[in-house]
């Protein structure tokens, strides 16, 4: 049997192609995995002390950017409440920032206004921007689907929530309007 070029150069491709097979296409609706969990995150209290978001481990986190000068500001008496009577399931962390320019001026001010005129108890942490480039590393994880797996949201006004289950991994989003103790963020928590 006599064979051509052509039918020669295309045995040797087609040998090739079984000793160096060429990766598949990768799957173009395929997601990343996260890269990590909130626990990887060492934050400033409102005190200026450095805690490891691990610290918190077990339980859910609610994670509130919250404002002292603000439409929502009542929602700290709310979450106050959750954070009171959830106390076994989630806790409660707020974030106090004025990229919507609604907070006050220093940490001291802040922790002063929400002690005296709410009550609250649950962990505050020094002011911090939650949006755009100069968002700390914490909101720019929560706001990228890419690190975090799920939700690809950043705050669009004060007392924007983030829920995080036990194990660390952001679950979902609440945007300002959903209020701490409503069912549907209450249902997310104890379940």
């Amino acid at each position: 049997m006599k064979f051509t070029a052509l039918a020669l150069a295309a045995a040797a491709t087609l040998s090739l192609a079984f000793i160096n097979p060429q990766p598949a296409p990768m799957n173009p609706t395929a997601t990343a995995a996260a890269s990590g969990t909130v626990y990887d995150f060492t934050v400033k209290t409102i005190d200026g002390k450095d805690v490891k978001l691990s610290k918190y481990k077990g339980k859910k986190i609610l994670i509130v950017n919250t404002a002292s000068k603000c439409g929502y500001t009542p929602q700290y008496k709310e979450l106050e409440e959750l954070s009171k009577k959830y106390a076994g399931k989630v806790t409660v962390l707020g974030f106090p920032s004025n990229s919507f320019n609604q907070e006050l001026a220093s940490n001291e001010e802040v922790s002063s206004f929400c002690e005296k005129n709410y009550g609250v108890t649950f962990p505050l942490f020094s002011t911090v921007s939650v949006k755009g480039d100069d968002a700390t590393p914490l909101f720019k994880f929560l706001a990228d689907k890419d690190k975090n797996g799920t939700v690809s949201e950043a705050p669009s006004w004060n007392f924007c929530k983030y829920l995080v289950n036990e194990k660390g991994q952001v679950v979902k989003f609440y945007p300002s309007k959903v209020k701490p103790l409503s069912e549907e963020l209450v249902a997310d928590i104890t379940k």
